[in-house]
């Protein structure tokens, strides 16, 4: 139907967005866009060098007020800009960088996938084995020989991590240059190390938790997508809960985040508006004349779906009887 073909061109988008954002990444360090090189003691951003401002202050050139002033226009300010602009992004639409752009999100994803086929489920943490299918019917089989793929995927994330991260810190060309001839410093050798072996043991137990946990820039999203409840927020139509019955919760399995999409916003704090579960939904519903159950919603609607989600007594007993139900 229309919806499902709506969705799916919304995760399309999301997939260029999120390999766009995943090249920049990597890459940025390399045209001097963005980084830090401890060598000279000063930033690069857009191909251009970025001082703090205090040269002159050392020299004798300017006072300590000036100097306060260089760093206060070219550090923190645009550091404050930034994250201005993110957590306004956050405040009216929730997590769109998490979910969107990335690297890490795209990395929970792609392991998510590999580890599901090795394991039946995208975590080992998960108490039970996912539904051995998609939503649209085609099986997933359980096997053990996707185990190997799925190690050297994380270690291989690890690694090139480890690699873009020292080349934010040092000239890319030598990092480059020194692990193609295998002339890494000592100090080089031991940064990759210690960085991919963290890691890869972040990648292969801890990736999504480490998004709901441990990131200070998803936290933070968080807490301002929380403090708008205008924000846009993942809709569900609670009258037609009976609709539900034909499906397997396939909107509860997709989610890299481990969330239940049917829930109040408060449990769904750390959504990444992904929007996997709307995909979900309305391909277990494609032929459903209504459309699917699950949908973006802001301003008023979105207060509406939080008090209807939220709901009497009576009305949640009937929806608990009407999933388990399905089960």
């Amino acid at each position: 139907g229309t919806a499902l073909a709506g969705t799916r061109r919304l995760q399309h988008r999301r997939l260029v967005a999120q390999m766009g954002f995943f090249i920049l990444f990597c890459l940025a360090p390399v045209f001097d866009l963005l980084r830090y090189d401890l060598g000279t003691g000063h930033a690069w951003f857009l191909g251009m060098p970025w001082h703090a401002g205090l040269e002159a202050f050392s020299r004798g050139e300017t006072d300590a007020l000036g100097a306060a002033g260089n760093v206060l226009l070219r550090v923190f300010l645009p550091l404050l800009g930034t994250g201005a602009a993110l957590l306004y992004v956050a405040w009216r639409w929730g997590r769109l960088y998490c979910g969107w752009l990335c690297p890490h999100f795209s990395a929970v994803e792609t392991i998510n996938r590999l580890m599901r086929r090795a394991s039946g489920k995208f975590s080992l943490w998960d108490k039970k084995p996912l539904p051995p299918r998609e939503p649209d019917g085609t099986p997933i089989a359980r096997d053990w020989r996707w185990w190997p793929p799925t190690i050297i995927v994380a270690v291989g994330f690890a690694f090139s991590w480890a690699v873009v991260f020292l080349t934010y810190l040092l000239p890319p060309f030598e990092v480059y240059g020194n692990l193609i001839h295998g002339t890494l410093t000592r100090n080089q050798f031991l940064f990759l190390a210690a960085a991919t072996t963290a890691l890869s043991g972040e990648f292969l137990f801890a990736r999504h938790l480490f998004c709901r946990y441990a990131c200070a820039v998803g936290i933070f999203q968080s807490l301002a997508w929380m403090g708008n409840k205008d924000a846009m927020v993942v809709g569900y139509d609670r009258n037609r809960a009976a609709d539900c019955a034909s499906c397997y919760s396939a909107c509860d399995h997709v989610c890299p985040m481990r969330l239940k999409p049917r829930s109040i916003k408060q449990l769904m704090f750390t959504c990444t508006q992904c929007a996997q579960c709307l995909t979900a939904c309305a391909t277990t519903q494609a032929d459903n004349p209504a459309g699917p159950l699950l949908g973006w919603v802001s301003g008023e609607a979105a207060r509406h779906n939080e008090a209807s989600l939220k709901g009497s007594p009576e009305r949640q007993e009937k929806s608990r009887t009407v999933v388990a139900k399905r089960h």
